[in-house]
This record gives C-alpha cells, sequence and structure tokens, in this order.
C-alpha cells in the first residue's frame, strides 16, 4: 500500500506533516535544536538503526530542514546543520515538550525549559504576536486565507458552523 502525499494538499498541517509527520524526524529535529550534528550522535542518542537514519536525515535535507555539509576532507565527513526552515519548528517541538509534560508524565516532568540566565523554569505558551493573547484561548479561529481553495473554504464553512452552534470558544478543527 502506497502512502498518502501530503504534501500538495492545501491544509498547511498536513503540507508540515508531509516534512516532519514521521517520529524519527521529530525526534532528529530534537536533537539537532539541543546541538547534535553528526551522524553517529544521532545514532547514539536515539539507538536508531543506521538505514533509517540515513534515510530520515536524506528526508529532512530534502525537506529543507537540515543542510548536509562537510566537516572533514580526508576521509570525507559530513554534519547535519538546522537551515532557518529546521529552526522554525523550535518552537513545535517547544509545544510538544510542555504537552507532553501536562498530558503524559504522570511519574513528572523529566524535560523543561529555563531562562539561561536566572535558571526558572519557563511554562511555555504560544501567543498571538499582535494582541499578545494566549492561543488557544476564546475569541480565535481558523478561517481561509487568501490562497484556500473552494475545498477548504467549505471545509472551514463548515467548522465554523459546527462551532456556532456549540458553545462560543476556540476552533481548531
Amino acid at each position: 500500500m502506497q502512502r498518502k502525499n501530503f504534501g500538495n494538499m492545501q491544509c498547511p498541517v498536513a503540507r508540515s506533516l508531509e516534512r516532519v509527520g514521521e517520529w524519527w524526524s521529530i525526534l532528529i529535529l530534537r536533537d539537532a535544536v539541543y546541538g547534535l550534528k553528526r551522524f553517529d550522535e544521532f545514532q547514539k542518542s536515539l539507538e536508531i538503526a543506521p538505514n533509517m537514519l540515513t534515510r530520515r536525515l536524506n528526508a529532512l535535507v530534502k525537506g529543507g530542514l537540515l543542510k548536509r555539509q562537510r566537516y572533514s576532507e580526508k576521509p570525507p565527513r559530513y554534519e547535519y546543520v538546522l537551515t532557518e526552515r529546521g529552526r522554525d519548528f523550535r518552537p513545535v517541538l517547544v509545544s510538544l515538550l510542555a504537552w507532553g509534560n501536562k498530558h503524559f508524565a504522570p511519574e513528572g516532568a523529566s524535560v523543561l525549559l529555563a531562562d539561561r540566565e536566572t535558571g526558572a523554569i519557563a511554562e511555555p505558551v504560544l501567543v498571538d504576536r499582535v494582541s499578545g493573547r494566549p492561543i488557544p484561548g476564546p475569541g480565535f479561529s481558523v478561517v481561509p486565507g487568501p490562497a484556500a481553495g473552494e475545498r477548504t473554504r467549505q471545509r472551514l464553512a463548515r467548522v465554523a458552523e459546527a462551532a456556532a452552534s456549540r458553545k462560543p470558544g476556540v476552533v481548531y478543527e
């Protein structure tokens, strides 16, 4: 059975999943954000089979999240460096960290985000850059963007109608 390709869908979530929707990819990006760069570092950290790691690294390079660059001529050796697109994935990882700590860590948090200067533990939250209001929160909903096709507009209209028939609040469907 061939896997469905999400890259051509209009939904930005689907397009994003096409690039990072496989768990190894997300863990590789996590480790790259933490500073790992070399194949053996990723392999040791993740305990992943070399062939799988090679496939995932190649996919992340092809997707523009990592850049492969040579760090040794003899023998030729490469490292994997985050691109701007890869660095922009960091807030997604921070959100996953906070969500995982809240919902899937009954023993308590094993990884936290801390202020480097003060050591104070941070509580990550997504906010609207313009208003400073937390998202999700009352008063926000998804709406069609300027490039939305008719199918996307219809789907979002159905979502808005369904949400309007329930109690007011956030619409993320």
